[in-house]
């Protein structure tokens, strides 16, 4: 009897056994899944896979399918993406339609990116101009209030609105051509008013000679232009005495009669040739032989020059830039400006395309030049004129030392002169400050003579006209 019972133990045992190793298979098939091939995971390969699993499940939700209802059964997954739904066909043209969609989007965010930034930069030059507008004004201690009365025979009002209206019509009509520049026009309009000479500089490309020659049309001046070269002589531009056996001794007058004489590019011709025009500049009239001739009337000179070359230029005599009235400086387009300019630009187009017209005449100019003549100065402006001007003489003042001549009087007439053009163009009948200071650098700027010294530390003839605005008062 103990022995069966001892059997019974034995045998229970066993299944006891049995039933624990069938329970740790079950467990070690739960945790280690098998592959299609049929060997067991470890651990560390099904984290492996299933995280594989989980960035392919990402990948392809990314794209447009829905997995979302298998979970991370393995076996399921396995299934799935062997089916023919998710063949490399499909997922090649679902992903070139998702990249061409996100390229879409980057160019459309790029564009408005673009727009948002040239908005952007037009408003800061919007703003810049303000600000230089605010500070340019006063460098003065007080303020000078028009007066209570203008004097007997001085401009009125009516005559102003008149000229302010002719001086739209210029302006519009210029535009049509001339993109921008805006102190370019005006200064160059400014030097009809004084009936005086204009030298424009700038780096080629600016539109220097375009601007001049369509102030010449709109005027309804008669306009003769002259290239100047190394060869061109003295008779070429004011004209020879000429014999023929039919005619006998005749004169043949050269291209300066003519209203407005566009000198383009002045500093390509020797001082020789620079100089042939003095005369006309300064008496308006030419020696031709024996005899004088009178030029027409209004008469004016509008130079060019190019100041980046050094070979095959020569600088202008200093008696001959003195009898510039305004030197004025061509400077680059802004952005928004050029983009204009791109659009519609000389090469595409000829300049008659642009069908300018005569909106004055050489009657208005003259009777315009009257007006400015008579607009009112105050003697207190006529101090502070003379007191800038004699600054550059005395050198009295910050990097004075690097002056070696001050201006002549012409510099001073040609002060009194602009300031009263000025605020004829601003629409009074009465020079304030403000005026004076507006064109003091293009009278100035090429009036001033300075010594080697500014050169090494470079330092411009406008820093010294900025020094000596710095140090003067208005009384």
């Amino acid at each position: 009897m103990p022995k069966k019972k001892d059997n019974k133990k034995k045998d229970n045992k066993k299944k006891d056994n049995k039933k624990k190793e069938s329970k740790k298979k079950d467990i070690s098939k739960k945790k280690s899944p098998k592959k299609p091939g049929g060997k067991a995971l470890s651990d560390r390969q099904f984290r492996e896979q299933e995280t594989d699993l989980k960035r392919r499940i990402k990948k392809l939700e990314k794209y447009g399918f829905d997995l979302s209802d298998l979970g991370l059964d393995l076996k399921e997954i396995e299934k799935k993406l062997n089916e023919s739904q998710f063949d490399s066909e499909n997922l090649k043209k679902r992903f070139h339609e998702q990249q061409e969609k996100e390229e879409k989007e980057e160019k459309e965010e790029r564009e408005r990116a673009e727009k948002e930034a040239e908005k952007e930069e037009e408003e800061e030059e919007e703003e810049e101009e303000e600000e230089k507008e605010e500070e340019e004004p006063p460098v003065v201690v007080r303020k000078i209030t028009p007066p209570k009365k203008i004097p007997d025979g001085r401009s009125t009002e009516a005559e102003v609105a008149k000229c302010y209206e002719l001086f739209k019509k210029l302006k519009k009509e210029v535009g049509k051509i001339l993109i921008g520049q805006k102190v370019i026009l005006d200064g160059l309009i400014r030097g009809l008013l004084c009936n005086g000479h204009i030298l424009l500089e700038g780096v080629p490309g600016l539109a220097k000679t375009l601007a001049i020659r369509a102030l010449g049309i709109v005027s309804g001046c008669d306009s003769k232009r002259i290239q100047f070269t190394v060869d061109l002589l003295p008779t070429d531009i004011i004209g020879i005495t000429s014999y023929t056996p039919e005619k006998g001794f005749e004169v043949i007058k050269g291209p300066i009669f003519a209203n407005f004489l566009i000198a383009d590019e002045i500093n390509r011709s020797p001082p020789k040739t620079q100089s042939a025009l003095m005369e006309g500049m300064q008496e308006r009239q030419v020696t031709i032989g024996r005899d004088n001739y009178p030029l027409p009337d209004p008469f004016f000179v509008m130079a060019t020059e190019n100041p980046l070359e050094n070979a095959g230029v020569y600088p202008l005599p200093e008696a001959q830039i003195d009898r510039f009235l305004f030197k004025i400086i061509m400077d680059y387009p802004k952005k928004s400006e050029e983009k204009i300019v791109m659009e519609s630009n000389m090469t595409l187009k000829k300049f008659e395309d642009f069908n300018l017209k005569p909106v004055i005449t050489p009657k208005d100019i003259k009777e315009m030049q009257e007006v400015t003549k008579k607009i009112y100065l105050d003697d207190s402006i006529k101090e502070y004129i003379l007191d800038i001007v004699g600054k550059t003489r005395t050198k009295d003042f910050e990097n004075g030392e690097f002056v070696s001549y001050g201006v002549s009087p012409r510099a001073t007439i040609g002060l009194y002169i602009a300031g009263k053009a000025r605020a004829l163009m601003e629409g009074r009948n009465f020079v304030i400050p403000e005026d004076v200071k507006s064109v003091v650098f293009d009278v100035l700027r090429h009036r001033l003579i300075l010594s080697y010294k500014a050169t090494l530390k470079n330092i411009t003839s406008d820093d010294i006209i900025r020094n000596i605005l710095d140090s003067v008062d208005i009384k």
